[in-house]
């Protein structure tokens, strides 16, 4: 179901904030009560609640639909990158070189 995978990412982007629900309810004028039932995938917002929630949470749509929509691949490859800059040098070069290969392999399978 879709609501849950938004609603698990809602919740995600609030965590990484570092936020409780009623927290953002402060934020965002919205209730906890409602935050709550977003992030269990029992509401889904309209679209002026949804432009609130995320301004409130500091974050483009495509953190919260990246799950579901079809070409969201330039946020999830932004997310990654971030990730990888977290990690070791030698830890970052490891995980290249195999991305590199998978494309090299995927490229080669087209061909």
């Amino acid at each position: 179901m879709i609501d849950k995978r938004i609603g698990k990412r809602v919740k995600q982007c609030r965590e990484r904030l570092g936020i409780s629900q009623e927290e953002l309810a402060e934020k965002t004028g919205l209730t906890a009560n409602y935050i709550s039932t977003v992030e269990r995938g029992m509401s889904f917002p309209r679209c002026e609640k949804l432009i609130i929630l995320l301004n409130g949470l500091e974050v483009s749509a495509d953190a919260i639909f990246c799950d579901v929509l079809e070409h969201s691949t330039s946020y999830k490859s932004s997310e990654l990158s971030e990730k990888l800059a977290s990690l070791s040098p030698q830890a970052q070069k490891r995980i290249l070189q195999m991305v590199e290969l998978m494309i090299q392999q995927e490229t080669a399978d087209k061909g």
